[in-house]
């Protein structure tokens, strides 16, 4: 087998147990208090061990095929990827989605550990498949999916990108209250926050908000069963926004409720919350951007694209 000079990261996460173990120093007693809750710890020690397993196998492989840096998903954030840099996230889809917003062209693989516990929809691989699969993926030779990104820019020139979806609101999820402009049209609302949506995060939050929003619609005599307008996915090169529970009274307003980001026209949100605002992505609420008053986000569509080996 031929070796490779390229830098190989493999993504690790923390299996449920190894976070109960963190928090209750060990495993008698992570095991106590899992019991003692009703809850099944030898389902915690399989996924545990099945997770290990295929992280083994991974390392086993990479190791012996070119430069490794194993990568806890926590560091991600912190960690400056090579250009070159090929990225295998082992795992759930949700580290995928994590780590992609952190590349920027950097080719990445998701590999399954356990498929008999995950559905895998980003997680088209096993460990197993590694030794064919990486060789070909170092070598340019496995076909590439592109997945469109969201992103939040403030005026001071921070910069957020969502794979699935981007919250601007409250921290605390209560009333949000804020300036509202895109095609031309503004307006102050007052609401639970808004919700904008990539095509990869399309079976997410937005189809929960737009089932739940059709569904008080039918009760009340009026809207159709809830279906996008068309071909929205991963590739598609334009977001989705919606606001959450709109409160009109008289100084605020309920009509820019949902709607398309397109490239040149940009969401412009500018906060009126005095606290606790905040922008985040992918339901990380730990990595999040400070929004209070005076602070204007400009939602649009990311320049950068994720790139998934398939």
């Amino acid at each position: 087998m031929q070796q490779t000079d390229q830098k190989i990261v493999l993504i690790t996460q923390p299996t449920r147990l190894e976070q109960m173990i963190r928090r209750y120093n060990n495993a008698g007693q992570a095991k106590f208090y899992i019991e003692s809750h009703g809850g099944d710890f030898s389902d915690y020690q399989q996924e545990h061990d099945t997770y290990q397993a295929a992280v083994q196998t991974a390392v086993a492989f990479l190791e012996s095929y070119g430069r490794l840096q194993v990568l806890e998903r926590a560091h991600v954030p912190q960690y400056l990827f090579g250009p070159k840099d090929l990225v295998i996230a082992v795992g759930r889809d949700g580290l995928v989605a994590n780590v992609l917003k952190y590349l920027n062209g950097q080719n990445l693989i998701g590999v399954n550990p356990d498929p008999r516990r995950w559905d895998g929809v980003l997680l088209p691989f096993s460990a197993a498949d590694l030794p064919k699969l990486v060789p070909e993926a170092a070598a340019g030779r496995r076909p590439l999916k592109s997945v469109t990104l969201a992103e939040a820019v403030l005026g001071d020139g921070q910069v957020l990108c969502g794979v699935n979806d981007i919250f601007l609101g409250q921290r605390t999820h209560t009333s949000a209250r804020y300036t509202i402009c895109i095609g031309g049209q503004q307006e102050v609302q007052s609401s639970s926050g808004i919700i904008v949506s990539t095509g990869l995060g399309s079976t997410g939050w937005l189809r929960s908000i737009i089932a739940g929003a059709a569904g008080i619609g039918r009760s009340c005599g009026i809207g159709q069963k809830p279906v996008l307008p068309g071909q929205f996915n991963c590739s598609s090169d334009y977001l989705y926004f919606t606001v959450r529970e709109p409160y009109p009274s008289r100084s605020t307003g309920a009509e820019i409720v949902f709607g398309q980001i397109h490239t040149g026209d940009p969401l412009r949100i500018t906060s009126l919350m005095p606290e606790n605002g905040v922008i985040f992505s992918d339901g990380v609420e730990e990595d999040a951007l400070e929004f209070n008053s005076g602070a204007t986000a400009s939602v649009c569509v990311a320049e950068r694209k994720g790139m998934l080996v398939t």
